[in-house]
């Protein structure tokens, strides 16, 4: 493994149910990326991340750079509507993860969420930006080296004319994170990706958005033929 590679994922297949679900695949990550999955619906890639954290048996290899590497995961399927079916505050909440409370304190100011009060509230009754920032924090705590972020909310705003990505990369170039993030939002791939992974079962491209998304390639990865647009940043 080179030096800035803190992933590396060769001839990885995953079988669920007898099921292939994603076939020979092989890619690498380097360290302080901004890495994302793109795919339609059913293309393997909650499969992909639940792999990479060790969740789902495999075959192939999948190597990180250090045994006890520091991982933050944000699932998909955290919702208000489940944290109402749980009588947990805030405080109680991120107490799974750190005893203190003046870092988590930090965390949630860090996030946006300033007002002290909101510590002993219902996850359930934020609005749903302050969910999605009390989210991020709660993920950000312990300091991960690597974030995994699976399919928020496309473009949610969260506040101030910030969103979740907007947020996300603040974080990323601040604390130096190497960040996995699920989408099949194109523009979020143009606007946020330094790399991506084309992933319908098996991996169709690898690499800079700009020089790897084709339309011949999109028209593959969703079987139908989709608006292009060259973006330029």
């Amino acid at each position: 493994m080179g030096n800035n590679s803190i992933l590396k994922v060769n001839n990885l297949s995953v079988k669920l149910n007898n099921d292939e679900i994603i076939e020979n695949l092989s890619f690498e990550v380097k360290k302080g990326e901004f890495f994302i999955i793109l795919g339609p619906n059913g293309a393997g890639k909650t499969t992909l991340f639940k792999t990479l954290l060790g969740l789902i048996p495999y075959k192939g290899k999948v190597a990180w750079s250090q045994k006890d590497i520091k991982i933050g995961y944000l699932p998909e399927r955290l919702s208000r509507e489940k944290f109402k079916e749980m009588p947990i505050s805030i405080r109680e909440f991120y107490k799974f993860k750190e005893k203190s409370d003046e870092k988590i304190s930090e965390m949630l100011k860090s996030v946006g969420l300033k007002n002290p009060k909101i510590l002993d509230r219902d996850p359930g009754d934020l609005s749903s930006g302050q969910f999605q920032r009390m989210l991020i924090g709660w993920a950000l705590l312990g300091n991960p080296q690597v974030l995994f972020f699976d399919e928020p909310n496309t473009g949610i705003d969260i506040g101030g004319k910030e969103t979740v990505y907007s947020l996300l990369r603040k974080f990323w170039q601040e604390r130096g994170l190497t960040i996995l993030l699920i989408t099949h939002d194109l523009d979020i791939v143009y606007g946020y990706s330094t790399d991506v992974l084309c992933l319908h079962k098996k991996g169709l491209c690898v690499g800079p958005p700009r020089e790897v998304l084709t339309p011949e390639l999109l028209e593959e990865l969703y079987g139908s033929k989709i608006k292009f647009y060259k973006h330029i940043h």
